[in-house]
């Protein structure tokens, strides 16, 4: 059985000040920055060393009420190019998808109009968007052994996440074997994009190639 582990950062620094004042509403006293949260999740089985080139798409997927579709709007593109800054950092080499990369990146934005996003040991929206078909494995399943559910949400979401392609013909499915999840206001922006992308990544040190 594969074990998952997963890491959960938040900028609320002041957060048991404020839970202790006597302001009525003290989240309103937050800036954009001391709202986000960064979940981290991956498969611990997996050798990231062991991994050398990756693709990403070009766009993203939109998620919204558990239906996807495809967009490229400039904050997109701006998660698109700091993935891809952070994959070079960590030694990665990027390649197209018809280069048989060891890795596949999809990022996805994700809305629903009832609750908030929360990580979970077992399979949330993903069996009800996600398209394999993409990386050309046509005829192979996908495993999540985690997954996100979806209740009582206001914002947004992003999440970027890491498929294996290298071993995908050996298993006969696609495993995730990272993904990363940022929540809170202002996150769909193009000119926070790096530095949140930049978190996960922090947070995610074991991500880099073998020599």
């Amino acid at each position: 059985m594969k074990m998952m582990s997963s890491t959960l950062t938040t900028a609320l620094l002041g957060v048991v000040v404020l839970l202790s004042s006597c302001s009525k509403d003290p989240l309103k006293q937050l800036s954009q920055d001391e709202t986000r949260i960064y979940i981290t999740n991956r498969d611990s089985s997996a050798n990231f060393s062991s991994y050398k080139t990756y693709s990403i798409s070009d766009s993203v997927t939109v998620v919204h009420d558990q239906q996807g579709a495809k967009e490229a709007s400039a904050s997109d593109s701006a998660y698109i190019t700091a993935v891809k800054k952070y994959m070079q950092q960590a030694g990665y080499t990027l390649v197209s998808r018809t280069q048989n990369p060891d890795i596949g990146i999809d990022v996805s934005r994700v809305y629903n109009t009832t609750g908030v996003i929360n990580y979970s040991d077992y399979g949330g929206y993903y069996g009800d968007y996600y398209d394999p078909y993409y990386w050309g494995y046509y005829d192979y399943g996908y495993y999540m052994p985690y997954g996100y559910s979806v209740y009582q949400i206001t914002e947004g979401a992003m999440s970027i996440d890491m498929l294996d392609l290298k071993n995908a013909s050996t298993n006969h499915k696609i495993n995730f074997i990272w993904s990363g999840l940022i929540r809170g206001e202002g996150i769909f922006s193009a000119t926070g994009a790096d530095a949140q992308v930049k978190a996960l990544f922090d947070q995610s040190t074991y991500i880099k190639t073998g020599n």
